[in-house]
């Protein structure tokens, strides 16, 4: 009987592997001449663990892996090689209504309307992976109102954060970087606690320990980082000899040690991988790694042989176009795609990777789940993407509304752009100038922008 049964389980072992390579077979068969790209090959069991990186002011032109030449990032680098490389991805043009997106899976429109005050009545991608029995953990920018209370709320049950929002003005401005002012647990760090240490060294050590616990408990776990670097100002990092005499209230700092914040912060996430394989857990691991809106315009990087001036704060391609990485080697094979994304579309595509329904008690989500362009590299869920951009800060309450796709751009004030051939968006593009094509484009966006609102 024992014999029978074994001879039973190898042919089942020897079926199983057949009709794999006849997929693989398959699959290389149906791939277009000059495709780069091979879709997911097999889901994890079970809820995978989730690690969401936010770097701050990190636009397309920096990391190595989309074609930056001016800065150091191995780490990045080697995961984007061994992931998901998306070519399209989009936030706002500032940090603050680019987090709300992200978080909430609206766009801001729906719930945005002071810098950094989130509705009590708002739900995150913390909330949903919560409830669907993750340990939660947010390490970084927080950039919201509501201390102790609001991150709880949003669903993150361990938190240490800088930036609370709502206190004493010299308590918020308040270091990010050398003897950093950080909260936890409903209070702040003492001083000589963190008395000549980094902001960033103690997030990721604080990360490293939760995903260890995590592991422990067998609970999959949500990490979301959102990285002080690579903002102003531009402090030198442990790895700079300035960094023991820096004085940490200097509010200026000097844009030669921006190339080092780039590689610290990469430096930071190699740490997190390194842990993830430690303790075995990087094959049920999922990191999603973008940037919260385009880099300082005090900085200039070398892009692909040419020198690209940061566009923070405005709405052009280097305002809001972010890089995207999704990490995952176990189970996913690399690939590039040039689907569009924006920010809206993480929570639902974060509900497709844990394998959950998305929440239907959140109110109008207007996400779109990337999800199938990770498993299938010919998807294309998207064909325009919205932003409705509201700075709310230092006085600039301008709103800006605009659709676009990989080609043209359409304002709500009635201009219309090439951004391939014009991708700083000087000469908008008379009607009289419009190809069939170009007017049939502009009419889908127009249509597009009359269906955004309340």
């Amino acid at each position: 009987m024992r014999r029978v049964e074994n001879r039973f389980k190898t042919t089942i072992k020897i079926t199983c592997l057949l009709l794999a390579s006849l997929l693989l077979i398959v699959e290389e068969s149906c791939r277009k001449e000059g495709d780069d790209f091979s879709p997911l090959v097999l889901a994890p069991p079970g809820k995978p663990n989730i690690i969401v990186i936010l770097a701050d002011d990190y636009g397309y032109e920096v990391p190595g892996f989309d074609g930056g030449q001016s800065y150091s990032t191995p780490n990045l680098n080697s995961m984007a090689q061994q992931g998901v490389r998306f070519t399209q991805c989009h936030s706002t043009a500032l940090c603050s209504p680019s987090r709300f997106m992200l978080l909430t899976g609206k766009y801001n429109f729906r719930n945005y309307s002071t810098w950094g005050v989130m509705d009590t009545s708002q739900r995150s991608f913390a909330n949903m992976l919560r409830d669907a029995g993750y340990a939660t953990c947010v390490a970084g920018k927080w950039q919201l109102d509501g201390g102790d209370t609001l991150i709880r709320h949003l669903g993150f049950d361990n938190y240490i954060v800088w930036e609370i929002l709502g206190s004493d003005e010299d308590v918020e401005k308040g270091s990010r970087y050398k003897d950093p002012l950080l909260y936890e647990d409903g209070a702040y760090l003492p001083a000589d606690s963190v008395k000549d240490k980094y902001g960033e060294d103690i997030f990721t050590n604080y990360i490293l320990n939760f995903i260890q616990a995590s592991h422990d408990k067998n609970k999959p776990f949500l990490v979301y980082y959102p990285c002080c670097l690579t903002h102003s100002p531009f402090c030198p990092t442990p790895d700079d000899a300035e960094f023991s005499t820096w004085d940490p209230n200097n509010v200026f700092g000097d844009t030669k040690f921006f190339p080092s914040n780039v590689s610290y912060m990469d430096k930071k996430i190699g740490q997190i991988v390194s842990k993830l394989r430690d303790i075995g857990v990087d094959r049920n691991t999922i990191i999603l790694f973008t940037g919260d809106n385009g880099t300082s315009d005090k900085i200039s990087s070398k892009f692909n042989g040419y020198y690209i001036q940061g566009g923070k704060g405005h709405t052009t391609e280097y305002g809001t176009h972010v890089p995207l990485v999704v990490y995952a080697p176990a189970f996913i094979r690399s690939g590039v795609n040039d689907d569009l994304i924006d920010f809206t579309d993480f929570l639902p595509t974060l509900a497709d990777l844990a394998h959950i329904q998305r929440p239907t008690t959140y109110g109008v989500l207007d996400g779109v789940s990337f999800y199938p362009a990770i498993a299938d590299p010919w998807s294309s869920p998207r064909d325009w993407i919205f932003c409705h951009f509201d700075p709310h800060s230092e006085g600039n309450n301008q709103v800006i509304r605009y659709v676009q796709n990989k080609n043209y751009k359409y304002y709500e004030d009635g201009r219309f752009y090439d951004i391939v051939r014009d991708i700083l968006e000087r000469d908008p593009i008379p009607d009289r100038q419009l190809t069939a094509e170009e007017k049939t484009v502009k009419q889908q966006f127009i249509n597009v922008l009359g269906e955004m609102h309340n």
